[in-house]
């Protein structure tokens, strides 16, 4: 391929990203056409499918630019803690951050839901992707956890399951009635009662430890003889 075209490609594909998201929410998943993003993003068709198969893998492209985007805000914040801060009502508070943008996603992915589930093919894909993103936000909220002196009591991926239904069920009734439940506020009030009565006390280690080093998600070690990677990089 040649080299003007290889710079082009990452440009062209996050235009169509960009393009895909606001058309999926505008018109919906399955209403949307090719042509429709490919005009939005004012590429051609031979464009797209030089990037994208179909549809849907341009949806599961969204889903992991979705979700490594949202883990890096929240590891941003995270990192930005001091070891004082580094409490269950703390990093309760900061899971609990709905960016304005999270509407148009949340219309998108869950019409994809509701196709995966009619669609047997679709939902295997689909549980792979989300499979990826719950070992992401277990491993980090363990590493996490560890910082402010505590471990789960309950499987991690379990937990990350609860998480992932309490975001996304409290997103649901916040976007039907934003007055009386502003995004987020579910969280607020009962992400930390859960996070205590689902963990416990590691005997000997205070309240940030580890905190405050600014590591990156290549740069801790979890254990000997794991991969390197990062407490807060990866958690939701």
């Amino acid at each position: 391929m040649p080299k003007g075209v290889t710079r082009r490609r990452p440009r062209t594909r996050a235009a169509l990203l960009k393009a895909a998201l606001e058309t999926f929410a505008e018109h919906g998943f399955h209403a949307t056409t090719i042509e429709q993003i490919c005009e939005r993003a004012g590429y051609t068709r031979g464009a797209y499918y030089s990037n994208f198969a179909s549809k849907e893998e341009l949806f599961l492209a969204l889903f992991d630019e979705h979700s490594d985007r949202t883990v890096r805000r929240l590891a941003e914040s995270i990192d930005a803690l001091t070891a004082e801060e580094y409490t269950l009502t703390r990093l309760a508070e900061l899971a609990a951050r709905v960016e304005p943008d999270e509407r148009d996603w949340y219309l998108v992915t869950t019409e994809f839901t509701l196709h995966a589930i009619r669609d047997p093919q679709a939902a295997w894909v689909l549980a792979r992707h989300d499979a990826r993103l719950r070992t992401e936000i277990a491993r980090g909220l363990t590493l996490v956890l560890r910082r402010a002196g505590r471990e789960l009591t309950v499987d991690a991926d379990r937990f990350a399951r609860l998480l992932i239904a309490l975001r996304e069920g409290g997103l649901a009734q916040s976007y039907v009635e934003p007055a009386e439940l502003p995004p987020g506020s579910l969280e607020r009030q009962f992400l930390a009662p859960l996070l205590e009565a689902s963990t416990r006390e590691i005997p000997g280690a205070g309240a940030g430890a580890g905190a405050g080093t600014g590591i990156g998600i290549d740069d801790a070690t979890e254990g000997e003889g794991q991969s390197k990677r990062s407490g807060s990089d990866a958690v939701i």
